[in-house]
């Protein structure tokens, strides 16, 4: 599924720059506002970090919730006090898009992480030029070269970069590349299986000067208060939060975990 949905990113790419050409996207991303400081928004602190996605449908899950105003939901996300938000571009399976980015990016002023299967530079100088200030590379969709080269040039665009790792492995090589925000997925993307100890399982390989990111299988605030204890810096929520009567509470409930 992983390669699948990786080739369908890198297909839809490709049709943009049809209409776009690198050229143009990498100018359009030189000339773009410096990204804010995710690094410093998301650093270890008394308190859990919170990312907050949008997230309107998954491969595992079909569809999740509608988000017919997708900056709304992010603004909301802002105002109860999350760290960062997390916004899917990929549209064939996860119904995101671009244009969410562009839209929130105008909303709120929190950092935002641009989540999609990035596989090529031009993806990069996107995630840039329309506003995000983090890159997610997943290491299990990338030979390590390319993982290299890619979190190489995000950074010299000023990019924050989640190296999300789905096993012990791939946390050392995220680490072999000099990752600064380390996420541990519990989610394993080809069977869609959750291990729920994984991030516990894995957290003492990650370096202690990166940022440790816990992803998925974020339920309820007993799901946040065991990763606060595993060692997480930072937790990123996407279900439990676009599904939730009221998210904003949500925000605040999770955020005050310490």
């Amino acid at each position: 599924m992983l390669e699948e949905l990786t080739a369908g990113a890198l297909e839809d790419a490709a049709e943009r720059r049809e209409r776009i050409s690198f050229g143009e996207i990498e100018r359009r991303a030189l000339v773009t506002p410096a990204p804010r400081d995710a690094l410093n928004a998301l650093a270890p602190t008394s308190h859990i970090r919170l990312i907050a996605e949008i997230k309107r449908a998954s491969p595992s899950r079909g569809s999740i919730a509608k988000i017919p105003d997708a900056p709304e939901l992010a603004a909301e996300y802002s105002e109860a006090g999350a760290d960062a938000i997390s916004v899917l571009t990929e549209s064939r399976r996860f119904g995101g898009s671009l244009d969410d980015l562009v839209a929130i990016r105008g909303t709120v002023s929190i950092p935002l992480l641009r989540k999609d299967f990035i596989a090529e530079e031009y993806q990069v100088l996107e995630a840039r030029a329309f506003g995000a200030d983090i890159v997610l590379l997943i290491v299990a969709a990338l030979e390590q070269s390319v993982l290299l080269r890619l979190h190489e040039f995000a950074e010299e665009l000023g990019l924050a970069v989640l190296v999300e790792t789905h096993s012990a492995d791939e946390v050392r090589r995220a680490t072999d590349v000099g990752a600064r925000m380390v996420g541990v997925n519990a989610r394993d993307l080809s069977t869609f299986e959750l291990n729920r100890n994984l991030f516990g399982d894995v957290r003492d390989l990650i370096d202690r000067d990166a940022i440790a990111v816990a992803e998925s299988a974020v339920a309820s605030v007993n799901d946040v208060v065991a990763y606060r204890k595993a060692g997480a810096d930072v937790v990123l929520v996407g279900e439990a939060l676009v599904s939730a009567a009221d998210a904003g509470a949500l925000v605040r409930e999770f955020r005050e975990v310490s």
